[in-house]
């Protein structure tokens, strides 16, 4: 098995493209090896399945991270991004939120909105960075180890024509 740094020296140009159902599997694994309260593989396939715009990122046959995101009535709501341990800090993340953003700007979007384990602060200092905002707290949203954990809701502005700043991977629609 290549490792991270191997794989960027070595390996194609990233590619972000869409999710298919045979990445689940990928998708899936990342998820349960990144999360205490993992989603489970028939949400994803149920994602696919009415349309939600999902995303993966790969470089070569490797799958590194995914994005979820559902639009309607002018919003867009980031329901899930996540990399696989071993491709995070390399700026993977920001590049596939970018594609996220992009997308739903090409489709009218006026905000895009998500929700955040305040205690992960490594996606609030991204998020931060992409300009989204806090706008407040939804109590006891997340499950937890004892009980439930708060979601912090931020929302970014955003419009036809939106060009988030950065250098973008390649895309595929």
């Amino acid at each position: 098995m290549s490792t991270a740094p191997e794989l960027f020296s070595a390996a194609p140009e990233m590619l972000i493209r869409q999710m298919r159902p045979l990445d689940v599997a990928d998708v899936v694994a990342i998820e349960h090896a990144s999360y205490q309260f993992p989603w489970s593989e028939g949400i994803f396939r149920d994602c696919l399945r009415v349309g939600y715009l999902c995303r993966v990122v790969t470089v070569g046959q490797v799958l590194m991270g995914y994005g979820v995101m559902s639009t309607g009535a002018g919003e867009a709501h980031i329901l899930n991004l996540c990399v696989g341990e071993n491709f995070r800090c390399r700026g993977i993340g920001r590049h596939l939120m970018f594609a996220l953003i992009e997308r739903a700007a090409a489709a009218g979007v006026n905000e895009a909105f998500l929700e955040v384990r305040p205690s992960n602060t490594a996606a609030i200092r991204l998020y931060q960075s992409m300009g989204f905002v806090q706008l407040g707290m939804r109590r006891g949203y997340y499950q937890a180890a004892v009980g439930r954990e708060d979601a912090a809701v931020l929302r970014l502005r955003i419009g036809a024509g939106t060009r988030v700043p950065g250098a973008a991977p390649a895309t595929q629609p």
